[in-house]
């Protein structure tokens, strides 16, 4: 079933609902139509912040935080849909990704909260959601999800490429001709680097690493960063703000000298996030031809430097000149991942989730 479909992504750097409206087409096609972001008001920040973490009241809270969510996400569909000229009846469906409020696959769940029920009631189109909860059933991890679509769209029949895609956390997907996908979380993107800005400076984040640029890398802390469990794992692999969070960050900085200023935090932090992408691709992508960034990290210019400091074989640069706009691969992932749902097709990559094998993803709430 080609043609019209919204992507809906609310990730977990919790700074808004990024919404793409995708062309896409059998013939591994996806084009582009429209998009908008759509700012958290800071209440509806702190309503999906406080949920990620244990609290009094969580389900009658997490019952009216997820109606907001929906409410904003509805108006956003509509206006994007006005503001180019296109019917809600063009439109076959959403995919939605919700808001994830705890990833807890090895527990065997990852709850994301949107009132899908209530988006397609306001917005008179089929809305497609709960995408991890099928692979997690199947063994996996639930997550990352993007992989697939970037395979997909993007793998290139005789060339290793290898897209990073860095929200809240970073991850991988490598594509190597006539072999499976690799693909996870290789551990923090710009979830500790909001973290630190708003904790100590009063922004909501650090444009294009500018703030950090200001600063030094602290070897000390760095190697405490490095010193976890998780970046020793192999993949498949995922995390989330269950893990990785202030509290993590905090901790890591109890074990260091406390003289160093907070633009040097901020500074090891990009190391950080650098370095452990940088790895990964040593390891497992030496051979690309290329890597690609998208996502809010692809417009840190200190990570871009950084990153390109440590892989100086190979060119850093982003989704762009592959013609996909590095700000809305995720939202046109979810478009995509619901075009697979409506066709009956697997959304998933059991080599880059874990799962035991390929499963269609998602569950429909039919406009009517």
């Amino acid at each position: 079933m080609s043609g019209l479909y919204v992507g809906i992504m609310s990730g977990t750097s919790l700074d808004g609902i990024d919404i793409a409206l995708t062309e896409i087409a059998h013939d591994q096609q996806a084009r582009l139509v429209a998009a908008r972001c759509l700012p958290f008001p800071d209440s509806l920040k702190a309503d999906l912040l406080a949920l990620c973490a244990p609290g009094n009241d969580e389900i009658r809270r997490s019952g009216l935080t997820s109606l907001a969510w929906a409410r904003l996400a509805a108006e956003g569909v509509k206006q994007l849909l006005a503001d180019h000229h296109v019917d809600t009846h063009q439109v076959i469906a959403i995919g939605s990704h919700g808001q994830t409020i705890r990833h807890h696959p090895e527990l065997g769940f990852s709850l994301q909260i949107g009132a899908p029920a209530l988006l397609a009631e306001l917005t008179g189109i089929d809305v497609i959601t709960d995408f991890r909860s099928r692979d997690i059933a199947a063994g996996g991890e639930g997550a990352p999800l993007v992989p697939a679509f970037h395979h997909w769209l993007l793998s290139h029949p005789v060339h290793t490429r290898t897209l990073v895609n860095v929200g809240g956390f970073a991850n991988l997907t490598i594509m190597r001709p006539g072999q499976a996908v690799l693909g996870f979380d290789s551990g923090p993107g710009n979830i500790l680097l909001d973290y630190w800005i708003s904790r100590t400076a009063g922004q909501a984040y650090d444009n294009n690493g500018d703030w950090g640029r200001s600063g030094n890398c602290q070897p000390d802390l760095l190697a405490a960063l490095l010193d976890d469990p998780y970046f020793q794992r192999s993949g498949p692999k995922s995390t989330g703000r269950e893990y990785f969070n202030g509290q993590w960050l905090d901790q890591k900085l109890a074990t260091v000298p406390a003289t160093m200023r907070a633009q040097d935090v901020q500074a090891t932090l990009v190391e950080l996030t650098a370095l452990t992408v940088a790895r990964a691709v040593d390891l497992l992508a030496s051979d690309s031809q290329a890597i690609y960034l998208c996502g809010g990290g692809a417009r840190n210019g200190l990570l871009m430097e950084r990153l390109q400091q440590f892989l100086t074989s190979v060119p850093v640069t982003t989704t762009a000149v592959l013609g996909v706009d590095p700000d809305w691969m995720e939202a046109m992932a979810f478009a995509w991942l619901a075009w697979c749902h409506k066709n009956k097709l697997p959304g998933n990559l059991p080599a880059v989730t874990g799962a035991a094998g390929l499963r269609i993803l998602g569950a429909c709430y039919p406009a009517q």
